[in-house]
């Protein structure tokens, strides 16, 4: 596996940069998802996976039948 960076120092600046919040003001759809779903209790990441991956594969479908 290739990660995106080579030292501890590169590993604690991702693990910072990921653990800080989104801008409310640039991703308000985005704060209120995280808020209001992913961080509640019984939320389960790999069933929302299975859907989205669904609805992108059926857009891409859809898209090969129009063309």
């Amino acid at each position: 596996m290739s990660l995106p960076f080579e030292t501890t120092a590169e590993v604690a600046e991702m693990a910072q940069n990921m653990l800080q919040p989104p801008p409310v003001n640039e991703y308000p759809n985005l704060v209120e998802f995280i808020t209001e779903h992913a961080m509640k209790p019984g939320y389960d990441h790999g069933d929302e996976f299975e859907y989205g991956l669904d609805l992108v594969l059926d857009g891409l479908e859809r898209a090969a039948e129009a063309a």
